[in-house]
């Protein structure tokens, strides 16, 4: 079965509201089985829009990322990051 991964680019506004999102999102990650790979607000931008900090989580599967997104821990979480952030962010299955 194909791994998962969760991409987001986070512009970052409210820098201690997000800090309290990151205490809120890892617990729930960890949950759910996910790794992060990457989190780095220093990305070679090349092109497109995607800017900001970015961060990719790795998950067993699509079905397990999407409950992850989906789960009361992390839409709790979310609220916190949209009062802190703007955000671009898929889940896309791997090949």
């Amino acid at each position: 079965m194909p791994k998962a991964y969760l991409i987001a680019h986070i512009r970052v506004h409210d820098t201690a509201k997000f800090e309290q999102f990151k205490s809120m999102s890892g617990p729930a990650i960890k949950e759910f089985g996910g790794r992060v790979l990457v989190r780095n607000p220093n990305i070679d931008h090349r092109e497109g829009a995607a800017t900001g900090t970015c961060v990719m989580v790795e998950f067993d599967s699509l079905d397990q990322a999407r409950a992850f997104y989906d789960s009361d821990a992390y839409t709790t979480a979310r609220r916190v990051r949209e009062a802190a952030a703007e955000t671009d962010l898929i889940i896309v299955e791997g090949v």
